[in-house]
């Protein structure tokens, strides 16, 4: 990635540990990319006699004041407790890096092979690795007393990687070289590069003059005029009062660097995978992601299917418009077919009506037969009256109902006898005929 667009990566919080003289230097800083803050330092005193419970809390107690307390810190090894090597590896691929140096990596430290600790990082277009050595038991011991004391850590590492690493955030070293120098406890610790050599990181029990004048001969630098460390390195924009850079501790600043932002930072840990503490919020990233996506599908998936729904009732109605003539039309002529059924039925009813009639009329005559005679008939679709004379009278009723077609024969008027024959007026109800 170009030096124009690695700043725009430059976002998180870290912190940084640095050894000192029976002391422990931490620092915070915040980066953003518009710069760097340093919102807090602090030294734990005495940390090696002190229970690890007791330093552990004033630790913890100082990133809570700062908002730190989920970070895990990025721990500087001693300059003198680490060895630093520059290894071209010309035509290894990066896959086969670290099986190329294993098979050298006996010949670049003076450490039993048993209790060697080291890591590599690639130099970014280059074909040379910065690789770091390390006593196994210091690293051990250190991270045992760091974990007894509740400290989180997620990596160990050596003052060139964060040297390194640091100048590359917000730009891009000078590319003539350039050479810089720390003034520590045990000595002068020298960093520089240069055309001929990438990295350059030495400690030298010498005057700054004379260290300078070694690391210019090894760097090749026609005219190397020494820096202080802390006037090469991005400055805080933002630092606690009366805490410039020049009085900060150096290594731990650079420590919280490559703490808030490791992926600008070299990959060079010494502390043991199983060890390590991830504590940027970056981690649950992917998993937020993912569930947004499944959040998104599934409201999409609602949505399409409210869309189809609605797409496809839109569908029906438009064919139940089209077809709404059609329908109206059969109504229609189910109805015009009904009412054409009902004429023909009441047509067919009245045509039975004439032959009921002219039955009934033949009964009449077959029940009141001679000598009984019949002056007056009215005859209706549900009854029949019959007015005359008879020798008999009475039975006529008796044969009027035993008739299919006659039922409940009554004299409407009391029988009277003129002479020898009597005068009747018969109802009868006419049988199995509509009204």
């Amino acid at each position: 990635m170009s030096g124009g667009l690695r700043h725009w990566l430059a976002f998180g919080t870290g912190v940084g540990i640095e050894f000192g003289p029976g002391s422990l230097q931490v620092a915070v800083a915040r980066l953003r990319p518009s710069g760097i803050d340093v919102v807090g330092e602090h030294t734990i005193e005495n940390f090696q006699d002190r229970p690890a419970a007791e330093w552990g809390s004033e630790y913890l107690s100082f990133l809570r004041r700062h908002g730190a307390s989920h970070v895990a810190a990025t721990v500087v090894i001693p300059r003198a407790e680490t060895t630093v090597r520059l290894v071209t590896l010309a035509g290894v691929s990066g896959k086969d890096t670290e099986a190329a140096l294993k098979f050298q990596i006996d010949s670049l430290h003076p450490y039993p092979d048993e209790d060697a600790a080291w890591t590599w990082a690639r130099l970014r277009g280059t074909e040379s690795v910065l690789v770091g050595i390390c006593r196994r038991s210091f690293i051990d011991r250190m991270s045992e007393r760091f974990t007894e004391a509740g400290v989180k850590t997620g990596s160990f590492t050596f003052s060139a990687a964060l040297i390194y690493s640091a100048l590359r955030i917000y730009g891009a070293p000078p590319a003539a070289g350039f050479l810089g120098l720390l003034e520590t406890g045990s000595g002068v610790e020298v960093y520089g590069e240069s055309p001929s050599r990438p990295v350059y990181s030495a400690c030298f029990h010498q005057s700054p003059d004379r260290a300078a004048e070694l690391a210019g001969a090894e760097l090749r630098l026609e005219s190397a005029s020494p820096r202080l460390l802390h006037e090469i390195v991005p400055s805080p924009r933002r630092a606690p009062a009366g805490a410039g850079l020049s009085r900060m501790h150096l290594q731990a600043y650079l420590a919280a660097l490559a703490s808030a932002c490791p992926r600008l930072a070299l990959p060079a840990n010494l502390l043991p995978l199983g060890r390590r503490v991830i504590s940027s919020r970056l981690i649950y990233a992917p998993s937020l992601l993912l569930a947004a996506v499944l959040l998104a599908a599934f409201a999409s998936l609602g949505a399409y299917t409210r869309y189809e729904d609605r797409k496809y009732l839109k569908t029906i109605e438009a064919e139940i418009a089209r077809l709404e003539p059609r329908a109206q039309r059969v109504a229609q002529l189910d109805r015009q077919t009904q009412q054409t059924r009902a004429r023909t039925a009441l047509l067919d009813s009245f045509h039975a009506r004439s032959k009921a009639d002219l039955d009934a009329l033949k009964e009449v005559t077959r029940v009141v037969a001679a000598p009984a005679w019949v002056n007056t008939l009215e005859m209706s679709r549900s009854s029949l009256v019959l007015a005359g004379e008879s020798d008999q009278a009475t039975g006529l009723l008796h044969a009027l109902d035993s008739s299919r077609m006659f039922q409940n024969s009554e004299f409407l008027v009391p029988l009277s006898r003129i002479g020898n024959v009597e005068v009747f007026r018969i109802r009868s109800a006419r049988e199995g005929v509509a009204p």
